[in-house]
């Protein structure tokens, strides 16, 4: 599914506000007749987008999976939330449990003039940014760390020490994209890299004070977490091969 942030608390249900998954949960209620709980490939904090998130029900109704996403789809008419493709799976799947990867785009607009289309969907820096600089310190936080410093104090995570795949920076115009994968993220890990490297990029750290503030393990040393708005959780992947993505990605 896709669905744009802006309006929401984040993925999960919360008491006291919407959310992703309480909107699509009371769609596909409406249309089983009973409670449906949404299970989803990640949990996205509020303004955090998303272009190929991945969720799983569990339906006894006879329905098609074409029935299905267009009654849901239906269902969700006033909220900026999609489903672009739906699929029937074996028993044993589950979205976030059978999940080998997520994967997260976060994008930065380096221009002086604001933001009009892209307001709440991208992060503007003003000053002009280095993104060579960028991606090669962004190299020292790829592989296995203690991620500590980039972990929000609210982290429900047992372990603060990840595996990261990917990190990479690069210019398109007047946009940088980063692009980060892993199997699992700490909670607000994206957003304080990202953050981390824009102060590189303005030439306000260097590589090795990104290295330092890695090594401390200490939330403390953490240089800027970056806004949501620019985040977008764009792909998961799953066994045998199994790839969900925008299909205009």
């Amino acid at each position: 599914m896709e669905f744009d942030g802006q309006p929401f608390m984040g993925w999960q249900r919360q008491p006291h506000g919407a959310t992703v998954q309480s909107a699509l949960e009371d769609a596909c209620a409406a249309i089983l007749k009973e409670p449906t709980v949404v299970h989803a490939a990640g949990r996205t904090d509020a303004g955090v987008h998303g272009l190929g998130m991945v969720a799983h029900i569990d339906v006894d109704r006879v329905m098609t999976p074409f029935a299905l996403m267009e009654a849901i789809n239906a269902g969700l008419h006033d909220v900026p939330v999609a489903v672009i493709a739906c699929a029937e799976v074996a028993a044993d799947f589950h979205a976030r449990f059978s999940c080998l990867a997520r994967h997260y785009e976060y994008r930065i607009v380096n221009r002086r003039a604001p933001l009009t289309l892209g307001a709440g969907r991208e992060w503007r820096i003003r000053r002009q940014l280095d993104s060579d600089a960028m991606h090669t310190a962004a190299q020292i936080l790829v592989g296995h760390h203690d991620f500590t410093t980039f972990r929000s104090v609210h982290c429900q995570s047992a372990n603060p020490v990840k595996t990261l795949d990917r990190l990479d920076v690069a210019r398109v115009g007047e946009r940088i994209v980063v692009q980060a994968s892993a199997r699992s993220f700490l909670h607000h890990q994206v957003r304080s890299m990202v953050g981390c490297l824009s102060l590189v990029g303005l030439g306000r750290w260097s590589a090795e004070d990104l290295r330092a503030a890695l090594e401390a393990s200490d939330r403390t040393r953490l240089g800027l977490n970056a806004p949501p708005d620019g985040l977008y959780f764009v792909r998961a992947d799953y066994p045998n091969g199994l790839k969900t993505e925008h299909p205009g990605q």
